[in-house]
């Protein structure tokens, strides 16, 4: 019998990667049902054993409001343009909330999935696109949160003016997403060999997000470090999140194509990256 004709003869044969761009996207989504499988383990383990719950998606965006609107708004006095400091900081943990989330589970899919990732086969990059679909709970959950203190702010006649951007909505998690997952897998292929990079995750996470306007508006910034400020390409989510929902700010199309392209670019390497050390990382990790 021929190899091609042994083959043949059964329902499905496992390879290694062939080449860097043998992706096997197709074979990623002939799992779904696994993916779905580990969206809801995930978002279980997640809350098991614990007093609130799910509740927890509430607590913490609500908490890190009131303190950044206390310390940045009361206390430091920075602008918001004009608009409810306690709604424009919502705003901003709801966003990066979902990447902080997406990008920092990810980022551990090696380290914490390595008893499974040894017992059995499937996609690998199945378990760090589940934590996107867990992450995506969250945001919904928190935007709904959001959205209801929107409403409660226009009935007492805030400044607040949402617009037909919000359509947009979907492709900025889209965006948020891809930077979540490519940039973590990044970081996952390299701290399944560099254990101590897990410790600059967190670390590096807080820094970017001062990187952003999540806790001031672009217009406060000044001039001279405006292009750092832009060349984040999590600033045009933000800025295009609050100008839909809120109508402050701008939604500048050349910097959310930029957004685009770099996520593009993340994420293709990410993958690429996370293909070829999936085949020797149970001899690191």
């Amino acid at each position: 019998m021929s190899d091609r004709e042994h083959d043949a003869a059964w329902t499905t044969v496992i390879r290694p990667t062939g080449h860097w761009f043998d992706l096997r996207l197709r074979e990623l989504w002939s799992y779904r049902d696994l993916v779905i499988l580990f969206v809801r383990r995930d978002f279980v383990a997640q809350y098991k054993q614990t007093i609130l719950g799910p509740l927890w998606h509430l607590v913490q965006p609500l908490l890190t409001t009131v303190v950044f609107t206390i310390v940045f708004g009361r206390i430091a006095r920075i602008p918001t343009d004009s608009l409810p400091p306690f709604l424009f900081y919502l705003s901003g943990n709801v966003v990066w909330g979902y990447f902080s989330s997406s990008f920092t589970k990810t980022s551990n899919t090696f380290v914490s999935n390595a008893n499974v990732f040894g017992k059995v086969y499937f996609p690998r990059l199945a378990v760090p696109v589940s934590t996107l679909g867990t992450s995506l709970i969250g945001f919904a959950i928190q935007l709904a949160i959001f959205l209801g203190f929107m409403a409660w702010f226009i009935a007492r006649g805030a400044p607040v003016d949402p617009n037909l951007w919000v359509l947009a909505t979907p492709l900025l998690v889209l965006l948020m997403a891809g930077l979540g997952l490519g940039g973590g897998v990044i970081l996952s292929a390299l701290t399944s060999r560099y254990r101590d990079l897990t410790n600059v995750v967190a670390f590096g996470v807080q820094l970017l997000m001062y990187m952003t306007p999540v806790v001031y508006p672009l217009s406060s910034v000044p001039e001279a470090y405006r292009p750092l400020v832009v060349a984040n390409p999590l600033t045009p989510i933000v800025e295009a999140f609050r100008y839909a929902f809120l109508g402050v700010g701008t939604v500048n199309v050349a910097h959310l194509t930029y957004t685009a392209v770099f996520t593009a670019v993340v994420l293709l390497f990410g993958i690429l990256i996370f293909n070829r050390i999936e085949r020797t990382f149970m001899d690191t990790v």
